[in-house]
């Protein structure tokens, strides 16, 4: 399977401030791909690097086989992005917005528009500047996603949605990653990762830490490791062989010990703090 997404070496920074550092990461067609961090991770800065919306100072980045900084416009028309703030103009209808996000591209979206409309309970005929910000997000997924593109670039995509609506706008994504397209999400919400990504990066501080898949991640070696040594409670991450950690508690009195495979935020928490190195507990 092609990749649709390649980044080398991306760095672009904002002066004396942090933006990002030599990422580079692959998306395959086909995949839901998370990119996960808190916000100030370089999450935004990188999609819209991707989007050729900012200049970056070094790296490469294709789209579909397309260099971002000399075919743009081409870029844009597979693309369907859907920005974390969802502003538009407060005097406009949602259906005269979702024509005008469709007429940027030359194509009638109408239909698609009207069955999206319907899956999100929007009301087309509403003014933006009546809007919750939770219907403006979903006014802003109908852009994305009215016009079918091959790419789908989510920054934040369920802040400020009720559950209900978080569920119904995973549905979207599923159904038309399995009709061809391919998604990248962007988040710092682990459960959506856990729940919905094939692979996922992580970001911390403009840096890419890791990227794997979710399945892999929870798979590792790693261990979640629970126990009570010389009348002291422990609780800690634990990644290289059990055989090794059993020698280093011999000599010491342990009343009890859980060990159990680590839950997506434990694995998260085990990277962003220590960058990939092994969190084990000194003896």
């Amino acid at each position: 399977m092609k990749n649709i997404i390649e980044i080398q070496n991306l760095t672009k920074n904002y002066g004396k401030h942090r933006g990002v550092e030599n990422v580079s990461f692959s998306v395959r067609e086909g995949e839901i791909f998370g990119f996960l961090g808190p916000n100030g991770a370089g999450k935004s800065t990188t999609i819209r690097a991707m989007l050729g919306l900012i200049q970056y100072k070094q790296g490469q980045i294709f789209i579909g086989g397309f260099d971002v900084k000399k075919e743009k416009e081409k870029i844009l028309q597979m693309v369907g992005y859907m920005p974390s703030e969802a502003w538009f103009y407060p005097g406009m209808t949602i259906k005269e917005v979702l024509k005008l996000s469709a007429d940027v591209r030359n194509v009638d979206c109408s239909v698609e528009a009207e069955k999206l409309c319907e899956r999100l309970q929007i009301d087309g005929k509403r003014k933006i500047n009546e809007l919750s910000l939770g219907n403006r997000k979903k006014v802003s997924i109908v852009c994305a996603m009215q016009h079918k593109p091959k790419l789908f670039l989510f920054d934040e995509p369920t802040s400020g949605l009720d559950p209900l609506m978080q569920n119904v706008c995973f549905e979207l994504i599923r159904e038309y990653v399995k009709a061809g397209a391919t998604c990248m999400l962007s988040t710092h919400i682990l459960s959506e990762i856990r729940n919905y990504c094939d692979r996922v990066a992580i970001m911390k501080e403009g840096k890419l830490i890791v990227t794997d898949t979710v399945e892999h991640l929870l798979s590792s070696k790693s261990k979640h490791i629970k126990m009570i040594r010389d009348g002291e409670k422990l609780d800690f991450i634990y990644k290289g062989d059990l055989n090794e950690l059993y020698k280093e508690l011999e000599g010491h009195n342990i009343e009890d010990i859980l060990i159990e495979e680590p839950s997506i935020e434990e694995v998260f928490m085990h990277y962003y703090e220590k960058e990939g190195n092994e969190h084990v507990c000194n003896f």
